[in-house]
């Protein structure tokens, strides 16, 4: 046998290797993701940014083939919007371990500067995706687009089709970026957008589709596309109402609680341009040159404790962040090299009192249900005169704008809550004008809340200066049609920990 036929022997063997799982070839399964369209993969799920520095910034895909095995991905970075000068490129091996994403740390960028990304494989070429470092100091604006609470069955995603076309720096999704519930638990199936798979999803397989669902959509993938992400999970990454031990929709029938919570991070790790850092916390933070710090809490899976099933039972053994996290917490607060500190909070911090409209005094699961750290957090920003806090809040599905008081009255903090991109709301559920006579209701009882919306659906703006702030709600006039239609609803100005409009 001569040398020259092993020589090539190997060199198949090696090629085959490389391109290949392990195991017989097996068809993809493309039913579980494609829904709509014949789109030509292996790009069917879009590009992604995320988690930018002044240096460096995460870059996304997906490169699903027709049969399992490994697929050679190409990456490359522009400074030209159609990608003809090149600065960094390079090749990226994935396989079914990781669904077939494909996640790049990109280094050696300059600060405050758009760049353009594109990928390749098998023979295609993916979307180009736009993003943008974060600034060096001096920087005199920030723009944020803040989200939340996209549920797929809800309705469509018109509003972040809007905020794509937003001129804004980063996108800062707050949590519940998909549910969790099976086919018409918890949605509107009438308009035809039907969650896959088929029941509450619970295995590796379950929460990979319903990603990949979410991800099919057009309007999803246009915002990631054009903006990079900084994203923090809540609870329907999970399970609702998720804590560190066990969740509220999680039954002794669906298996060990542990192991689906490990799932669910693993597949929110592989399907969001985020970046996994060394300590595996998911709470971390970002700077904005000097001019503002986005420090992102996980108030959900790092040290968030059962929450009490009563008003009379809550105690100061309810923690919402735990003791790490709390003083990681505190050191970025009393961090004085930037003016601003925006706080990414997935549930509501402010004083809420719901009682003479709901009958319940305090939601049990925000932070009211967790008195304790909540009281030292505040008392901490009043003995250290912290000012410019803004706390950026989801969860609810409404808006909100609240000033956060000490025990003095005083305003430590300013709080601005975002809507829903479509899971319901009040206005679900009441007639409208039972909905704004509830919002009056509220806001007589809690004066420290200076705007509620209890109806409408879309997204926040927040526009930052050295010297002050304005939030905005663009609010959506359809969710049960793909419309482009949207009305800017409210503007609330702030400085100094105070709202001034």
């Amino acid at each position: 046998m001569s040398k020259l036929y092993l020589l090539f022997c190997a060199i198949v063997l090696v090629c085959y290797s490389c391109d290949q799982d392990t195991g017989p070839l097996v068809p993809v399964d493309r039913s579980t993701y494609i829904f709509s369209d014949d789109r030509e993969g292996p790009f069917y799920h879009g590009v992604a940014s995320g988690d930018p520095t002044q240096e460096a910034v995460i870059i996304w895909t997906k490169a699903t083939p027709d049969h399992h095995m490994a697929v050679n991905v190409g990456w490359k970075v522009s400074d030209r919007s159609d990608m003809s000068n090149v600065l960094y490129d390079g090749q990226v091996l994935t396989d079914s371990s990781t669904n077939y994403t494909v996640k790049v740390d990109v280094t050696d960028l300059d600060p405050g500067k758009t760049y353009y990304y594109q990928f390749d494989a098998k023979g295609q070429k993916s979307p180009i995706g736009r993003t943008k470092t974060m600034p060096r100091n001096g920087a005199e604006e920030l723009s944020i687009g803040a989200v939340s609470c996209s549920n797929f069955e809800w309705g469509y995603f018109n509003a972040y089709e809007r905020l794509a076309e937003r001129d804004v720096d980063v996108v800062v999704h707050l949590g519940d970026y998909i549910y969790e519930y099976g086919p018409g638990s918890y949605g509107d199936t009438t308009i035809g957008r039907i969650n896959r798979p088929d029941h509450e999803i619970l295995t590796l397989s379950d929460y990979r589709t319903r990603y990949a669902q979410y991800r099919w959509d057009t309007d999803l993938q246009r915002v990631h596309q054009q903006h990079p992400f900084i994203a923090i999970w809540d609870d329907h990454e999970v399970t609702n109402n998720v804590y560190t031990e066990g969740a509220q929709n999680h039954q002794e029938d669906e298996g060990d609680f542990q192991h689906r919570k490990a799932i669910a991070k693993q597949v929110y790790y592989e399907w969001m341009p985020i970046r996994e850092n060394e300590d595996q916390h998911h709470y971390r933070s970002f700077k904005f040159g000097d001019l503002a710090s986005l420090i992102m809490l996980d108030e959900r899976l790092a040290g968030r404790t059962k929450p009490s099933d009563s008003y009379e039972e809550i105690s100061d053994a309810n923690k919402m962040l735990g003791s790490d996290q709390l003083e990681w917490f505190k050191k970025e607060l009393s961090d004085g090299t930037t003016t601003w500190k925006i706080v990414g909070n997935q549930v509501i911090f402010a004083d809420l009192d719901l009682s003479s409209v709901y009958g319940s005094k305090v939601n049990l699961d925000a932070w009211d249900g967790y008195p304790s750290e909540k009281k030292e957090i505040i008392q901490y920003l009043t003995d250290e005169s912290i000012e410019n806090t803004v706390l950026l809040t989801g969860d609810t599905h409404s808006s909100w704008a609240f000033e956060i008081e000490n025990s003095d009255d005083q305003s430590v903090a300013i709080e601005i809550g975002t809507p829903s991109i479509t899971s319901a709301n009040s206005d679900e559920h009441m007639s409208t004008d039972t909905v704004m006579m509830a919002e009056k209701v509220i806001q007589m009882a809690n004066p420290h809340l200076k705007y509620v919306d209890l109806r409408n659906h879309g997204y926040t703006i927040i526009d930052i200066t050295k010297n002050g702030g304005l939030a905005k709600w663009y609010y959506i006039n359809d969710l049960r049609t793909d419309s482009s239609s949207e009305d800017l609803a409210k503007e609330v100005k702030f400085e100094n920990n105070q709202i001034v409009d």
